[in-house]
């Protein structure tokens, strides 16, 4: 048994949580719910960085250590403290001290995970502090491919920030110590692996895991519309990645199909420049633009729609693709990064992104495709559900993580 087990043979597992928020979206949402089932697994201490949310209420049965971040930073710099994360050093600081203090006042665990944040810019605190430990899920660090970069990078300054992500990797020594001395990373989508060991980080042991789980039960949707009719979907934020500009440019080259209809849910930058383009282009009467709505309504979007089109072509997990399939809606999307991963022939249409003239093309073939075969339709929906059971649900997920702890405390 570990040194600091349970006597039942439960593992006492220290979890790393920054901004962990059963109220959160994104990957904080996905990484709440796991850690709310990790808790009927093993016995848990987060250690967390929190605003004003009360976590130790949202996770009965863990023992919650907080640090408060200024109330500041949520109240005048939301969309800035959520990017940037200044706050996040002097939590690692905090958290390391918190370990070395538990330590020396005889507190023992089995293994720490850092959990949070995923982005592979942070150095982790774990290092050095005589525990085995794990990192991930990671997921990020995509390049934009290179004929997208002047449309992508005229978003300005913030959408060139990630170019920075692939230079701390390779010379940033205290990011890298973290990955090397690791027992186990956790990442995505096999592309972590490779952009790991393309900056020459070779882990000890890399394991794929998504941190999304689906919620078990997926309804049964009867879809009914004939060939040629076909209720496109893209679900997101609206930036120059997540392709909605090209699925719009690709409506203009189906217009021998006026029964294609795209329906847009997001807001962000790029809903502007999207609008503008389909009236330049000749399909606004095609095109529904939603804005943001509340789940309830995006629920709704699901299981009205046909195709889930989302050719997000710098894109590392991608939680939409975990609702879409839900609701057994075939895929088009880019073959990159998480969605490369997620989708495969029997749920979905991939398509490379090298240029946006030839994306474009690609998306009205893949459209046009789908939309005159509604049979073909109804089996790659049908391959979606199946393809996210075999993903596990979040039971699954948290089982699957004693059993990497259990091999890493072995390891080590």
């Amino acid at each position: 048994m570990p040194e600091g087990g349970h006597p039942q043979g439960r593992l006492k597992v220290l979890l790393l949580a920054p901004n962990l928020n059963g109220d959160g979206l994104g990957e904080v949402y996905s990484i709440f719910q796991w850690t709310r089932a990790l808790i009927e697994e093993v016995d848990l201490t987060v250690l967390a960085l929190v605003g004003g949310q009360d976590l130790a209420r949202q996770l009965p049965g863990a023992q919650v250590v907080m640090l408060r971040e200024p109330r500041f930073l949520h109240d005048r710099f939301g969309r800035f403290n959520a990017m940037a994360k200044p706050w996040l050093p002097i939590y690692f600081a905090w958290a390391r001290r918190w370990i070395r203090a538990a330590a020396r006042r005889g507190e023992k665990f089995d293994i720490a995970h850092q959990i949070l944040p995923q982005a592979m810019r942070y150095a982790s605190p774990l290092p050095g502090l005589g525990l085995p430990y794990v990192i991930g899920p990671l997921g990020g660090s995509l390049e934009t491919p290179e004929g997208f970069r002047d449309e992508v990078e005229a978003g300005g300054f913030k959408s060139r920030l990630r170019a920075l992500d692939r230079p701390r990797l390779r010379y940033g020594r205290a990011l890298r110590r973290g990955f090397v001395q690791a027992d186990v990373i956790l990442g995505v989508a096999p592309y972590i692996r490779e952009t790991l060991e393309a900056a020459g980080i070779a882990p000890k042991r890399f394991v794929t895991m998504l941190e999304r789980g689906h919620g078990g039960v997926m309804p049964k949707i009867e879809r009914t519309s004939n060939a040629g009719q076909a209720h496109l979907l893209h679900v997101g934020r609206g930036v120059r990645t997540k392709g909605l500009r090209d699925v719009i440019r690709a409506l203009a080259l189906l217009k021998d199909l006026p029964g294609v209809h795209l329906t847009s849910a997001g807001e962000g930058d790029e809903i502007a420049a999207c609008r503008a383009e389909a009236g330049r282009l000749g399909v606004a009467d095609r095109v529904t633009f939603l804005g943001r709505i509340p789940r309830p309504e995006v629920d709704a979007l699901y299981a009205k729609a046909d195709i889930f089109c989302f050719p997000s072509f710098r894109e590392p997990m991608g939680g939409v693709f975990f609702e879409a399939m839900a609701y057994g809606l075939p895929v088009i999307t880019a073959a990159r990064g998480g969605p490369d991963f997620i989708i495969d022939d029997s749920c979905g249409l991939k398509l490379i992104p090298e240029t946006p003239d030839q994306f474009v093309n690609d998306i009205a073939g893949a459209i046009r495709t789908l939309a005159m075969d509604p049979a073909r339709r109804h089996a790659l929906g049908a391959g979606a559900q199946a393809r996210l059971a075999s993903f596990g649900d979040w039971s699954d997920k948290a089982k699957a993580l004693v059993t990497l702890y259990r091999e890493a405390i072995n390891d080590a």
